[in-house]
């Protein structure tokens, strides 16, 4: 029986991509981008943010990201002075659209890291989102 199982979930297992523990459980923005590869990041007006200027819930903060750089597969978002900073990472199969919506949780007044993966470089862009009420216990 447990043969039967480990050979049906073994398809699902190649869906997943791989966890990356210490990116996600870094303190600081410098050390999850460093597990990422991408310590020294070009800024790109290539890479779009929307997101509000002022959050007045930072329990609930929406995000929208864009890479318009060529070859574009993956881009993670790092919120500087969250507890763990590298928020999400998601990557994207050649041809699809590099294309983020996601509400993420922030404690306090924070600059949003976004940086795109094209090509082997790495883009960054960034924008301050002022937070009224913190979303992490605040």
């Amino acid at each position: 029986m447990a043969v039967l199982a480990a050979a049906w979930l073994k398809p699902f297992a190649a869906l997943a991509a791989a966890w990356n523990k210490d990116g996600f459980g870094a303190k600081t923005a410098a050390d999850a981008l460093k597990t990422l590869g991408a310590s020294n990041p070009v800024a790109s007006k290539d890479v779009v943010i929307e997101a509000p200027e002022i959050a007045e819930n930072g329990a609930v903060v929406p995000i929208e990201i864009t890479s318009n750089v060529p070859g574009t597969t993956s881009i993670a978002v790092l919120i500087d002075k969250n507890p763990f900073p590298l928020v999400g990472k998601f990557d994207f199969m050649a041809g699809a659209l590099p294309f983020v919506k996601l509400n993420a949780k922030m404690g306090e007044t924070s600059e949003v890291r976004v940086v795109a993966e094209a090509l082997g470089k790495h883009y960054v862009a960034s924008k301050e989102i002022k937070v009224t009420i913190g979303g992490c216990g605040g």
